[in-house]
C-alpha cells in the first residue's frame, strides 16, 4: 500500500505498512464496502458535482466497491428543529449514513472554512457518523481546500469517527477538469484515486469487523 497525495500533476508516494484486519482466506471472500459519496456545497453554480462524480466513478471501477452517492443539493435538509416529526431528507440521509461502511466528502473552501450546508448535514446526525472511517476530496484556490479539511477533522473526532491521512486536493481547481467533467491528468488522477481509497478501504475493514464483533 502507498500513501498517496494528489498536487497539481504530480504524485509523490512513500511506503506505508498496514497490517492486513482478516485472514486471507475471510478477506477473499467479503462483501463489497459500501463508500457514500456526499457533496457538501449547495450553491448556485458550485464546482463539487465535478469532482464528486469522478470520484464515484473511479470508485464504480473496483469491484472491492459498492457506491451510494448524496448530494446536499437535492435533499433540502431542514435548518431549524421542529415539532413535525422526522424531515423526510433526513430520513433519506440517515438511512445512507447507516448502510455505509465508509464516506467520502467533498468539500470545498469558504472563507478558510467548510460550507454551512455541510456543517448542517453533519449536525443533524451522531450515532450514524460513529465508527465509520471518512476520507475528504477537497477543493479550492492555491491550496486546494485543505483549511476546510482541517477543520472538519476536529469535527469528527467529536462524532467518534476515523478520518484517513491520504486526501485529494484540487488547487486551482478548473485546471484539474475539462469542461465535460473529464480529468486534464487522468492517469495522474487514477494514481492518487487508488492509494485514497485502498486506504479508506482498509480502516472501512476494520471498522467493520470491529463493530460486527460488538454487535
Amino acid at each position: 500500500m502507498r500513501y498517496v497525495t494528489y498536487w497539481k500533476e504530480q504524485i509523490m508516494t512513500r511506503p506505508t505498512t498496514l497490517p492486513d484486519p482478516t485472514p486471507r482466506s475471510a478477506r477473499d471472500h467479503e462483501r463489497p464496502v459500501r463508500v457514500l459519496v456526499m457533496t457538501g456545497s449547495t450553491r448556485e453554480g458550485r464546482f463539487g458535482p465535478v469532482p464528486a462524480r469522478w470520484a464515484a466513478e473511479h470508485a464504480r471501477l473496483r469491484d472491492d466497491i459498492d457506491v451510494d452517492v448524496a448530494d446536499l443539493a437535492d435533499l433540502d435538509l431542514p435548518t431549524v428543529m421542529n415539532d413535525h416529526g422526522a424531515h423526510p431528507a433526513l430520513a433519506s440521509l440517515g438511512g445512507q449514513l447507516h448502510a455505509a461502511d465508509a464516506v467520502v466528502i467533498v468539500t470545498p473552501v469558504y472563507n478558510r472554512g467548510y460550507p454551512a450546508s455541510l456543517k448542517n448535514a453533519i449536525d443533524w446526525f451522531h450515532d450514524e457518523w460513529a465508527a465509520t472511517p471518512i476520507g475528504f476530496v477537497s477543493y479550492g484556490g492555491r491550496t486546494g481546500g485543505i483549511e476546510a479539511v482541517e477543520q472538519l477533522r476536529t469535527v469528527f473526532v467529536e462524532l467518534g469517527t476515523m478520518t484517513i491521512r491520504n486526501v485529494l486536493t484540487f488547487p486551482d481547481y478548473p485546471d484539474h477538469f475539462h469542461d465535460d467533467g473529464t480529468p486534464t491528468a487522468p492517469d495522474a488522477l487514477a494514481g492518487a484515486a487508488a492509494g485514497f481509497f485502498d486506504q479508506l478501504l482498509w480502516w472501512a475493514r476494520a471498522l467493520r469487523d470491529a463493530k460486527a464483533g460488538h454487535s
